[in-house]
């Protein structure tokens, strides 16, 4: 049986997430690939830099990403892409994303951007609390137990 993978948008994700995630690979035996623009460097061997384009860590992971990988982002139509590949996507936070849920996350990006280009405002992310760690701890160990079981 080959390893998993997890593939983690190092761009956007707090540093507590990361080291969750890394620790919980090296404890499951998987593989930890990290993805960012040259402008966050991560000193590891399985990290991957980018340019640092519109898009480019996006487009990158999504291309890098396989059928039963777990790829952590906060963005929701990278996400969108990642389930399309039958793949599994969470966000830092521990929400897991959903194939059935995924067209109402993204109406409610979308509905949230008009609303800011027409001059509105919107709330940006809640500070991150220990609660979200251990979320998210638990969310990617759920995620990698069920692949290691497929």
């Amino acid at each position: 049986m080959s390893k998993g993978r997890v593939l983690i948008d190092a761009d956007a994700c707090p540093r507590q997430a990361l080291l969750t995630a890394q620790a919980l690979c090296k404890e499951l035996d998987w593989i930890c690939l990290t993805f960012a623009s040259y402008n966050h460097q991560i000193g590891n061997a399985n990290h991957v830099t980018v340019d640092a384009g519109p898009q480019a860590v996006d487009m990158k992971l999504a291309n890098e990403t396989s059928s039963g990988d777990v790829v952590v982002t906060q963005d929701i139509g990278l996400a969108a892409l990642i389930l399309g590949k039958k793949a599994h996507a969470l966000t830092p936070h521990g929400m897991v994303f959903d194939p059935e849920r995924i067209a109402f996350h993204l109406e409610e990006r979308n509905e949230k951007a008009r609303y800011r280009r027409g001059g509105g405002r919107t709330k940006g992310p809640a500070a991150r609390t220990r609660e979200d760690d251990q979320r998210f701890a638990e969310s990617l160990r759920f995620l990698m137990e069920r692949g290691n079981q497929q």
